[in-house]
């Protein structure tokens, strides 16, 4: 079994004395591990860093086995990561939210295409984090917990929606929150769409789409605990603040 594809490195393990299993993601075949022989050598260790582009020949025997990668950069995204703190810790929790999230071998190309999109901005830290907020929103709908923000649950109302249920995931006005309100998440309008969104409202969205990924995502995929990189993501947004 062979095939060719592009692919975003997600994460590089070492296999023995001078070999690596990598994790990608990659354009038509989802998530995917393989074997780079030579992959902990000074050569392509400098390749391999979390976030690269990478043109990736797999081989194997059986679809469904441990392959062998053959590995050809595109391009780095990591001295445009090193070079903005809170960049990094975004780049260190799409990756992390990837490995948890994506099952393997499961095309998702609308995503695919959005993450590829999004790295590629980790140059602007201007505009990054609006960008991760987006990608988050996405990558929740993709898993089946899809943000309903179009209308009221209540009242079906379409203004004043400043709430978001966090059972249903679908939007609340300020009227038909009522006695409710305090037990509702924020809905800041950069969660919608609206505006161009402030490092403050982005965290407050963030804040939002944390309790999908921690109550709703995490316990459909067993349990297991968040990685700790967005934590660290949305603390080093915090600072920037």
């Amino acid at each position: 079994m062979e095939w060719r594809d592009q692919g975003i490195l997600l994460r590089r393990r070492r296999h023995g004395e001078n070999a690596a299993i990598i994790d990608v993601f990659t354009r038509a075949h989802g998530r995917v591990s393989g074997l780079v022989r030579g992959g902990a050598g000074r050569k392509l260790g400098a390749i391999l860093q979390p976030g690269a582009q990478l043109d990736l020949a797999w081989r194997g025997r059986l679809e469904t086995q441990l392959g062998v990668f053959r590995v050809e950069p595109v391009r780095s995204r990591t001295a445009a990561a090193l070079s903005d703190r809170v960049a990094l810790a975004g780049l260190n929790a799409v990756t992390g939210l990837l490995l948890f999230c994506l099952p393997e071998r499961a095309q998702y190309l609308s995503l695919y295409e959005n993450t590829e999109f999004m790295l590629d901005l980790l140059e602007h830290p201007e505009v990054w984090p609006l960008a991760y907020m987006k990608w988050e929103v996405q990558l929740l709908e993709e898993m089946g917990f899809a943000l309903d923000l179009s209308a009221c649950a209540v009242t079906g109302a379409t203004q004043e929606l400043i709430y978001v249920s966090p059972k249903s995931g679908r939007a609340v006005s300020r009227q038909g929150a009522g006695e409710w309100a305090d037990r509702l998440l924020p809905l800041p309008s950069v969660l919608r769409g609206v505006g161009d969104g402030s490092d403050r409202d982005i965290l407050e969205a963030l804040h939002t789409t944390g309790h999908f990924v921690a109550h709703h995502l995490a316990p459909n995929l067993g349990d297991r605990p968040v990685p700790e990189a967005r934590a660290r993501f949305v603390s080093a947004l915090t600072q920037r603040l």
